[in-house]
């Protein structure tokens, strides 16, 4: 076969003479047909003039002038047997065509023009006319494709895009491990993802033998060598639009063309005028066989503020900064990073890798090569990132190429959700890394207690928001159940009354629209005019009372004062130290949406797992971090020293705040700074067991149950009890205390507040015999030596610019993970893991 990219020197000459005298007319269409060069009857016209100048054949003058028109005549002969690609840039000096549609096809021979579709595929003017005049045979294929094309998709149609979508040929790669040569097949051959996996040289296909006798020793075509040029993408005339792929179901509100796929091949249940953009119409979650609900990894047309979702049909900053080259045109990008997303969604308890996608990558002509090459970068880029191969994953291979990860050692001080992730994932990678952690245990701020029969959480237990949260993803690997919690809660009055629901819900109307008041205040404010949340709730409450006129009754005063204990539950201090400029700062971002969840079996079935492998030295408390070398030196209390090339943080914001690790040379000033700005807030859990469900006929089937305080100064105090056995086999129920009730238990021994406990339970439950507890635990979060907190917030005067503050890392050798690092989801589990996984791809890509 003879490839587009050989050269030939005769042609040269042809070329200049054919440009000299003959001219090319088209129209304004890009697929008009170009009139015939007109170079002969030039020559013609000067023989004629010879023969009238010269009357006799004898003349020696006349014939040498006949021998030179002669020699003129063959090379335009010669001109017209071959014709250079007339693309700029193109090396292609004798083009072939690869349709073969016409009887007249050019084949390797002359035609009037080459029409370029890449640098090694072209087809001749006379398969053109094929396909695009009404009267030749082609004409009905090419429009009924034009008319499915319209149908779905959102581009125009052309014959280029005809011929790439529907006649050039697909090229496959040998499967043997020796081998892996590109083989080019022919036309009437269907690539599917078996052939794919399968294919080998000299596979016979359809009863037809791809190649010749000898398979696999027959030299690779020359085109494919050119693919890999940096320049060769950018001579591309149609991107690749990809058949059938495994992204499609996620994708059917989008035109398939805008997000890499093939108008085509894409199936589709929504009708075209359907998808067009519409503010007005409701977003619809595509539901796909077998794929967990919390999967949702792409937005849908639409919509937005859905947390760790992409856009699929636009590129990311960090991707552009990755991909630049793909800025101008990112169809060949959105095709094998959809497919990506799509394929780790299905298939999320294995390591994803190419040779996985390479199947699903089905595309015509020599831009398969190219999808192939670039998919192993598009890949190993998602997977740093920890959009794919990560959670719970044990790898048996570095999940990265060996330059990622090449001789670096890496120590993380803390094996909480945030130390846990990033060594999990730096380990996946291909790092060598040890963990130091100052308690007898894993887990941190994660501590779940086993004692009172089931699971309770002393630390973090709930998900909030299970849709593309890091957790649901961790539960779906590990085969862990989620109970979704539901949204009934009864406010209980000590007493024994109900709270109405009209009450509450008109309570909750006016507490809502106090914080909105306290938004729009802020708008203009800076953060040297900010104020504390609670005065400031306070004012614009009053300011309501005086100007509204209007007066609640002493029960809608006790149930403002509920929700402004769930408030203080929520930023984990009393108001007065909470910023009223920057409480919420991280609702400016995505949030994670769907399901809130208790985690029955506790967080640590999670992280137990994550830490699975791992090389965790415990009882390790770290004293020092010295970076003042070329390599990081830690210094644990016990005096022994570890050396690596990074170290990564953990530790809680109040032990930074308290200098428990010194630094040498000391943390930046504005690193402090940012430190101190945050607060380390604390709630208190306690968890009893009792012999029987007394609570069951008051508030039966509900998740949880609010106590009313009987005064402002008894808010917190228990202020909601969860039902730790929803299914009703365990008689457990867990409470928090928060706010100003804190100082009130700071002191009393833990039988003292179980005591207090029971006493709210049975003034809530008069009518019924509240048993005595069987056992009890209660926390001391603020005592903790290595947490002395719950979670971050921000204090008056402060700025979520903090968390990013603290995120930074210190020349490139000590970095900074935690929930207090994370400016978007602070406060949670959530944050602290996907802080990880964020330090672990700065650090792999340093």
């Amino acid at each position: 076969m003879l490839s587009d990219a050989d050269y030939g020197s005769n042609a040269s000459g042809g070329r200049q003479r054919g440009k000299r005298r003959g001219a090319t007319a088209e129209s304004t269409s890009g697929d008009s047909q170009p009139l015939r060069a007109t170079g002969r009857q030039t020559n013609i016209r000067v023989r004629r003039s010879n023969n009238n100048n010269n009357s006799s054949n004898n003349n020696p003058t006349g014939q040498a002038k006949r021998k030179a028109t002669d020699t003129d005549e063959e090379d335009d002969q010669s001109e017209k047997k071959y014709r250079k690609c007339e693309k700029a840039g193109c090396p292609a000096t004798y083009p072939v065509c690869f349709a073969s549609a016409s009887e007249r096809c050019a084949k390797n021979g002359y035609t009037s023009r080459w029409y370029h579709l890449s640098c090694g595929e072209h087809f001749c003017n006379e398969c053109f006319d094929h396909y695009y005049r009404s009267h030749k045979d082609g004409y009905e294929k090419y429009t009924s494709w034009k008319r499915l094309w319209t149908g779905n998709g959102k581009t125009e149609p052309s014959l280029k895009a005809f011929m790439a979508d529907q006649q050039l040929p697909y090229w496959v790669q040998c499967t043997k491990a020796d081998c892996g040569k590109w083989r080019q097949l022919t036309k009437e051959i269907q690539l599917t993802p078996s052939l794919v996996s399968t294919y080998r040289c000299g596979l016979k296909v359809n009863n037809v033998k791809t190649e010749g006798p000898d398979q696999c020793s027959l030299p690779e075509d020359s085109r494919v060598a050119g693919v890999s040029g940096s320049w060769w993408n950018s001579m591309l005339i149609v991107p690749p639009l990809l058949k059938d792929s495994l992204a499609n179901p996620f994708l059917v509100a989008y035109y398939p063309d805008c997000v890499g796929m093939s108008p085509s091949a894409s199936s589709s249940n929504i009708a075209h005028s359907d998808r067009r953009t519409d503010a007005h119409r409701r977003v619809v979650q595509p539901q796909i066989p077998g794929l967990c609900p919390y999967f949702q990894p792409f937005y849908q047309p639409n919509e937005c503020g859905k947390a760790l979702c992409v856009r699929p049909d636009m590129m990311e900053l960090d991707e552009l900064y990755e991909f630049p080259e793909f800025s101008r045109d990112p169809t060949m990008y959105l095709a094998l990073r959809n497919l990506i997303l799509a394929t780790w969604h299905r298939e999320c308890k294995e390591v994803l890798t190419p040779q996985k996608c390479v199947p699903y990558v089905i595309v015509r002509g020599l831009v398969r090569v190219r999808c192939v090459q670039e998919l192993d970068r598009v890949l190993h880029f998602m997977t740093r990132k920890g959009l794919i191969n990560t959670g719970a994953l044990l790898v048996k291979q570095p999940t990265l190429p060996e330059q990622y990860h090449h001789k670096k050692t890496v120590l993380v001080i803390g094996a909480g959700a945030s130390g846990l992730a990033a060594a999990r994932q730096l380990q996946n990678f291909g790092m060598q890394v040890v963990v130091l952690e100052a308690r007898d245990r894993i887990g941190g701020r994660v501590w779940d207690d086993k004692t009172l029969g089931v699971t309770v959480g002393r630390g973090a237990q709930i998900v909030n928001g299970c849709v593309n949260n890091p957790i649901a993803l961790m539960c779906e690997q590990l085969g862990i159940k989620m109970h979704k919690l539901g949204e009934r809660c009864e406010l209980l009055q000590e007493g024994g009354g109900a709270t109405d629901p009209d009450i509450d819900k008109r309570m909750d109307f006016h507490f809502n629209n106090i914080l909105d008041v306290v938004s729009e205040w802020r708008k203009d404010k800076s953060q040297h005019q900010d104020a504390p949340l609670g005065e400031k709730i306070q004012e614009e409450y009053k300011g309501f009372l005086q100007e509204s006129g209007f007066h609640f009754s002493q029960l809608e005063e006790k149930v403002l004062q509920f929700h402004l204990s769930n408030l203080e539950y929520a930023c984990g201090s009393t108001l007065d130290q909470v910023s009223a400029r920057s409480w919420d700062h991280n609702e400016f971002f995505a949030q994670f949406s769907g399901d809130h969840t208790l985690l029955s079996d506790g967080y640590s079935s999670v992280l137990h797992k994550l830490a699975e492998g791992l090389d965790i030295h415990l009882n390790s408390p770290v004293q020092m971090v010295d970076y003042s070398g070329d390599s990081v030196k830690v210094t644990t209390t016990a005096g022994s020293q570890w050396t690596a090339h990074k170290v990564l943080v953990t530790a809680p914001l109040a032990l930074l705040q308290r200098g428990v690790i010194q630094f040498c040379p000391a943390l930046p000033e504005r690193k402090l700074k940012a430190i101190h700005s945050l607060g380390a807030g604390v709630i208190e859990k306690i968890g009893l067991q009792f012999p029987y469900r007394f609570w069951d006929r008051k508030v039966q089937g509900a998740d949880y149950f609010g106590h009313v305080p009987p005064s402002p100064e008894s808010r917190g105090m228990f202020s909601v009890f969860y039902d730790m056995d929803p299914k009703g086999k365990q008689s457990v129920l867990m409470s928090v205390i928060t706010g100003e009730a804190l100082a009130t238990v700071r002191d009393l021994e833990d039988k003292e507040v179980a005591d207090m406990c029971l006493r709210v339970l049975r003034q809530l439950f008069p009518d019924q015999e509240v048993p005595d507890y069987q056992k009890f635990f209660v926390t001391h979060w603020s005592k903790d030596a290595w947490a002395q907190m719950s979670y971050s917030f921000v204090k008056t005067g402060g700025s979520g610019e903090a968390y990013d503050v603290i995120a930074e890392d210190i020349q490139g050798k000590v970095f900074f993970a935690g929930e207090a690092t994370n400016r978007h989801f602070p406060q949670t589990v959530t944050g602290a893991y996907l802080s990880g996984v964020r330090e672990a791809s700065k650090i792999t890509a340093l």
